[in-house]
């Protein structure tokens, strides 16, 4: 099963309304995933040398997160906290503060909130509906390779403002996850989507742009997914060659949106006038603020 809910806005009135958007999606998909929720928002980017780090305290305890960096979010056992440095060593310089601390995502725009349960308190407890941003990636989770908690939810992010949220099930992720960490690419759970991501990250550490990495996921990833995929800059969609996990794209001149069912875009502003089809299989969708600005 499992919920995916992307939201990319190409104006500003629909980055006003993502917050709204997003959530109203998360509670259509709420059936397909009660066992967590999380979603990853992009807005107000920070300044170059500066960076945002999601952090979670997964024994669910509430923390003075300014020891980590300026608060910009207090959740209790989950913050928002800006710091100087690059991504990678404002990550592993909060993990090395405190190693029971996961980083959920760091990068100049993205903020990433889980939650263990069903979608609504995960959008009363983050504030989403009063959110404003540029695009938002979100997942409603049926466990089945990993256990229920909050670290396990999507989305999951393994390199600088990039996520990945996942419907499916991979079959060598364990296999590929010992090779990933030859090249240098770290995990902080057993879940199998988190090995999709990095395997992403991997790929763009290579030099690969997005839609290569996702060709190169098409060759490497054992089994059946359904992807949404977020960067600074926009966001992107694939399914496997198969494509027995469900999605739907729609679009209006005001947004892009995928979700796992069509209730889900239903809700949307204006979604009587969009267009609206399903993504063939094996094949890279992606939308990206520079060229909607083209």
């Amino acid at each position: 099963m499992c919920g995916i809910a992307g939201f990319f806005a190409k104006t500003e009135a629909a980055q006003s309304r993502l917050g709204d958007c997003v959530a109203d999606m998360l509670e259509q998909l709420a059936g397909r995933g009660p066992d967590s929720a999380g979603v990853a928002v992009y807005r107000d980017p920070l300044a170059p040398g500066a960076t945002k780090l999601s952090l979670l305290d997964p024994g669910g305890r509430r923390r003075d997160w300014s020891a980590f960096g300026d608060v910009l979010a207090d959740r209790g056992d989950q913050a928002v906290v800006a710091v100087d440095g690059q991504p990678a060593a404002a990550r592993g310089a909060a993990l090395a503060r405190d190693p029971e601390v996961l980083v959920l995502s760091a990068g100049s725009a993205i903020e990433t909130v889980k939650r263990a349960g069903p979608p609504r308190g995960l959008i009363a407890d983050a504030g989403l509906r009063a959110m404003s941003g540029t695009h938002a990636i979100g997942h409603t989770r049926m466990a089945t390779e990993s256990r229920v908690s909050t670290e396990h939810s999507h989305p999951f992010s393994t390199g600088a403002d990039l996520c990945l949220v996942h419907n499916g099930s991979l079959s060598n992720h364990n296999r590929l996850r010992v090779e990933l960490r030859r090249y240098g690419v770290s995990f902080q759970t057993d879940n199998d989507s988190e090995v999709a991501a990095g395997f992403l990250t991997w790929r763009l550490e290579q030099g690969d742009d997005l839609e290569s990495a996702l060709h190169q996921a098409l060759h490497a990833l054992d089994g059946f997914f359904t992807f949404a995929v977020g960067t600074r800059d926009g966001f992107a969609v694939l399914r496997d060659p198969i494509a027995c996990k469900p999605a739907v794209l729609a679009e209006t001149s005001d947004w892009v949106a995928i979700a796992s069912e069509h209730r889900a875009l239903a809700v949307l502003p204006g979604a009587g006038d969009a267009v609206v089809w399903e993504p063939e299989p094996a094949r890279v969708y992606a939308w990206t603020r520079e060229a909607v600005a083209a």
